[in-house]
């Protein structure tokens, strides 16, 4: 009766699955070689005794921002481990986005047995410095989807960090890695901004297809049985996962591809595996809520998808461009500018697009620039094509 249940475990294509989970970090990060250098360089006085260090890691989904910094941590600790003693806590600002569970992370982190509740984020700092100083550690905080926290709380409990040293007897305690998707530099106040310094910005581009192919090269040759998948499956996967750049997508199709392999009895890989895992993940335009938004916002909207499809950002003033390029396409007339920014205000509350505003390059006023770092323009683009004409329609 349970005959079904023998093909779990069974390793025919999979010979370690944790190899293809979220967390799992592997030894050397492929293609991302230039920017572990960078990373370095930026952390060039870790070794010394006071030495600390401030980065920010900011680029798309899937570009491998997070395994960046950790597979760093992991490095440096072992690297240093005869110099000096150093820890890291990396945490998730879109699961803690106050600065009290910020603090009760990091601090349960290194404490397991301290108290999760009834302490202010004054006395949790002054818990992590008493910790530090006594085991004469130094700590990396990683500070991952940090936008989360920005947007919700500010960016005073990162201030407080990068001050834990002052007017103490110990200095060097703490370095900071800050993650995002977007660029976060102008959410930062200006006390903020000066302690973690401009010139420490990495930024990650999307992986291309090679990349792709690349990185699923290397788990298929660590987590899947020697000789169950060919190199032309790999090429099929990593042009299905190409147009995002996502290396998330491109390891997760491959696992998929596997576990159908196995459950049809199989001990190889088929190209039909991956072609029906690929119908089964929906893209970020099927997962985005755009079918209910005003038919102007559509067009506003589809006019900011053909520009990032190109460049990374669109100013307001751009905006309002292509919006007018769009409606003559379309044959509407175009709202006016009053009504172009209340559109713009939804899509950024709907979290479609994401608005920050910089110093003006001409003059002295400051420009919204607009992007769109949650999802494909291209795909959003192609979707918006095929419901306007129905919007117009009715």
């Amino acid at each position: 009766m349970t005959s079904y249940l023998d093909r779990i475990g069974a390793g025919l294509v999979l010979s370690n699955p944790e190899v293809f989970g979220f967390d799992f970090i592997p030894e050397n990060l492929v293609g991302r070689e230039d920017m572990q250098k960078e990373l370095a360089a930026i952390f060039g006085n870790i070794s010394h005794p006071e030495g600390t260090a401030r980065a920010v890691i900011t680029g798309p989904v899937g570009s491998g921002k997070t395994a960046l910094a950790k597979r760093f941590c992991k490095d440096v600790i072992r690297h240093f481990a005869d110099k000096r003693n150093i820890q890291y806590v990396h945490v998730n600002c879109r699961n803690a986005a106050t600065p009290s569970r910020i603090m009760q992370k990091i601090v349960q982190d290194l404490d397991p047995g301290h108290p999760d509740r009834g302490l202010g984020v004054g006395e949790l700092l002054t818990s992590l410095r008493r910790m530090l100083n006594s085991s004469n550690s130094h700590l990396i905080v990683i500070l991952d989807e940090v936008d989360h926290l920005l947007r919700r709380s500010g960016d005073d409990i990162i201030y407080k960090l990068m001050r834990i040293d002052e007017d103490r007897d110990g200095a060097g305690t703490l370095s900071a890695i800050l993650i995002s998707q977007e660029q976060i530099l102008d959410l930062l106040e200006n006390a903020v901004l000066s302690r973690v310094g401009r010139s420490n910005h990495i930024r990650i581009p999307p992986y291309d297809e090679n990349g792709l192919f690349k990185i699923i090269s290397q788990r298929r040759d660590i987590g899947l049985v020697t000789g169950t998948c060919t190199d032309e499956i790999l090429q099929l996967v990593s042009q299905a996962a190409a147009p995002s750049g996502d290396a998330r997508q491109s390891i997760e199709l491959l696992e998929g591809a596997a576990k159908r392999a196995e459950a049809a009895g199989r001990s190889i890989i088929e190209s039909k595996d991956v072609q029906r895992t690929v119908v089964t993940m929906p893209n970020n335009a099927d997962s985005m809520n755009i079918d209910d938004i005003p038919v102007h916002a559509m067009l506003i909207l589809l006019g900011l998808c053909r520009r990032l499809k190109r460049q990374e950002s669109v100013t307001s003033g751009e905006a309002e461009k292509l919006y007018h390029v769009v409606c003559e396409e379309f044959d509407e007339s175009p709202k006016g500018h009053t009504t172009l920014w209340k559109h713009l205000k939804r899509l950024t509350q709907e979290d479609i697009i994401v608005t920050r505003t910089a110093k003006a390059e001409v003059g002295r006023g400051r420009t919204q620039h607009i992007s769109m770092p949650h999802m494909l323009p291209s795909d959003v683009a192609r979707r918006l094509e095929t419901l306007i004409p129905t919007k117009i329609r009715r």
